[in-house]
């Protein structure tokens, strides 16, 4: 969800080597890559709702005998280190750097500061109200073991729910957009067949987090909150200078990775659309550790979006690098399980534009062309450099997974439509026996309201058909008068044609009240309400096994934040009835944050760095 303008300006080079781990409990492996083995229809909305349900758990038809169960949480063999700006030896600067470091200080307090206590901020980027209550920042937390259980934890969920987020290491000199703090990991891991879990959180080291603590002061310009108008610019050039002066290292990134956490080809993903992603390793206690930048051992040169997909056919990962200086503006990359890059297919578009999120089919690719669009030359005019473009037009583009060349792309248009996340997709026929892509997505209005602080904005869970054959388009709203954002569908469905997605209820706008499955084929909706004063954010969903074709059958989960008893918790719930059947008690207060994922026990064993 970052937007960065600085991020291209300068090349990254590739990441220190890793550390070494000897865990008994972890298989991790000494090369970089894993090898390959040889060889339009109406629907009528019902509501059903279950607020502050029963806490027993709910027995499970399963004639399998239940998996071995992890080790046990053993403990830290020493008190771990709290990151902070003190823990980060300063950097060791010549007279002549010494001199420029104390200017351009000048500079900034006497000039740029000035300007922008002249620039108005909207609610969106005005700190007083981004940090407030629970979406204000707190310091790591080593891991907490042997947590308070509520219930009981399913047999079936053995791993660890990591959810990632912007937590600012600095108060914000000016303006801060949610979107703008450094990136920090949540994560739960649980023991099913003893019910114990544990807790940590720990910032993801990123370059721009290191540089700025080494300096004891945020210097990197932030992407939303800092980058409008005249003082933008100046923040552009007060951070170039410094850059050219040797005082920060712009060479090696500028991301967050504060977005979402993916899991590929043995390594856990801190991701954000402004940088190459971070490996983070899940040690066997529990706690996270940043082992470094992750450029798909020198395949990547550029930054990757926060939302790549990973098919579940295959185990091959697709996703998009944008950028927002120069052509071409678009990529599209593909990877087999093993890392290996198979495809990069430049994507012709006529102006740089965000995109979030992309979905797929068992055999496409669908990526929009939104009417968000990047306009450096604004900020000349004292706006921002994102800006809502009413003379464009959103279209679709429908494009073949082995496709050679950009010229196999379909564009259609789809009039009036943004959306920041895509659900699922996939393929069928309509009656006419005309191909037809079916996109799930949520469709926000206005579309620059998460930007703007529009007071009227509104996110429809919605259905959009695009026929192959003619061209043509059509959207339906499935779910209106709800706001629903954030969410999954059971990821061993993607791009087959699905009946339940289940979403974030976020109102009000942007607290999350509670979780929907929502019934795509009969509009009925099921929802499940933390109650009053509590709130969480975006729904996990566990399959029940790898294996698993029921699409129901698994469990969802979120932190839980209750904001008039000053606690934190975490939830489970049974997908099919959405039902809790486990909650823990959190030693420490988290966050509301973005998206996360869940690394089961098996997957965390076979890290490899």
């Amino acid at each position: 969800m970052n937007l960065s303008l600085t991020h291209h300006l300068f090349s990254t080079s590739p990441p220190p080597p890793p550390p070494s781990s000897k865990s008994p409990f972890f298989k991790t492996k000494s090369n970089t890559r894993t090898q390959p083995p040889p060889s339009s229809r109406s629907c009528k909305i019902t509501c059903k709702i279950l607020i502050n349900p029963s806490e027993k758990s709910f027995p499970r038809k399963n004639n399998k005998p239940p998996p071995p169960p992890p080790p046990p949480f053993p403990q830290p063999p020493e008190p771990p280190t709290i990151f902070s700006p003190t823990t980060i030896p300063p950097p060791h600067h010549n007279p002549f750097q010494k001199l420029a470091a104390a200017a351009l200080d000048m500079v900034e307090k006497s000039i740029v500061t000035n300007m922008e206590k002249n620039h108005k901020l909207n609610r969106m980027v005005d700190p007083t109200v981004q940090l407030e209550g629970n979406y204000a920042p707190v310091q790591e937390c080593p891991v907490h073991q042997d947590l308070e259980v509520v219930g009981t934890i399913p047999t079936s969920v053995r791993g660890a729910y990591l959810r990632n987020g912007g937590n600012p290491l600095f108060e914000p000199i000016s303006g801060h957009h949610f979107f703008d703090g450094d990136g920090m990991i949540h994560a739960v891991t649980l023991a099913a067949p003893e019910n114990r879990a544990s807790y940590a959180c720990r910032f993801t080291r990123t370059n721009r987090l290191l540089g700025e603590a080494a300096l004891r002061k945020p210097v990197f310009p932030k992407q939303i909150g800092e980058l409008h108008g005249h003082s933008g610019l100046a923040r552009l050039a007060l951070f170039a200078a410094r850059a050219l002066a040797g005082l920060v290292n712009a060479a090696d990134g500028f991301g967050l990775a504060n977005v979402n956490v993916v899991y590929f080809n043995g390594r856990i993903l801190a991701m954000s659309e402004d940088d190459l992603p971070y490996t983070v390793r899940l040690t066997e206690a529990g706690d996270l550790e940043t082992i470094g930048q992750y450029d798909f051992d020198g395949q990547v040169k550029g930054s990757m979006i926060a939302h790549p997909k990973v098919d579940p056919a295959t185990g091959d990962l697709y996703t998009l690098s944008y950028n927002i200086l120069s052509k071409p503006y678009l990529k599209f990359l593909k990877f087999d399980k093993w890392g290996n890059k198979s495809r990069e297919l430049t994507i012709s578009i006529e102006q740089p534009t965000m995109i979030h999120d992309f979905t797929m089919t068992e055999s496409h690719v669908v990526i929009p062309d939104h009417q968000m669009v990047f306009k450096l030359s604004e900020m000349m005019r004292g706006g921002s450099p994102v800006i809502h473009d009413p003379n464009k037009m959103t279209r679709f583009g429908v494009l073949p997974k082995n496709a050679v060349d950009e010229s196999e792309i379909r564009w259609i248009d789809v009039p009036e439509c943004f959306c920041f996340h895509m659900w699922n997709a996939w393929e069928e026929r309509d009656e006419n026996g005309d191909k037809i892509i079916v996109v799930i997505n949520s469709c926000m209005t206005p579309a620059d309201s998460i930007f703007s602080g529009s007071d009227d904005l509104k996110s429809e869970l919605s259905e959009i058909r695009l026929n192959l054959k003619t061209g043509g388009s059509t959207r339906r709203v499935v779910v209106s008068g709800m706001n629903l954002e954030a969410g999954q569908i059971n990821k061993q469905q993607l791009g087959k044609k699905t009946r339940y997605v289940y979403l974030a209820i976020a109102d009000p706008w942007p607290k999350c009240s509670g979780i929907a499955r929502v019934d795509l084929e009969t509009g009925e909706v099921t929802k499940y309400l933390y109650g009053p004063h509590r709130f969480g954010g975006e729904p996990c969903f566990v399959p029940v096994t790898a294996e698993e074709e029921d699409e129901e059958e698994g469990y969802l989960m979120s932190f839980v934040r209750d904001e008039e008893n000053e606690k934190s918790e975490f939830v489970i719930l049974k997908a099919s009835t959405m039902e809790q059947v486990a909650l823990v008690k959190l030693p420490k207060r988290v966050p509301y944050g973005f998206h996360g994922t869940f690394v089961s026990a098996q997957e965390i064993q076979r890290q490899c760095f």
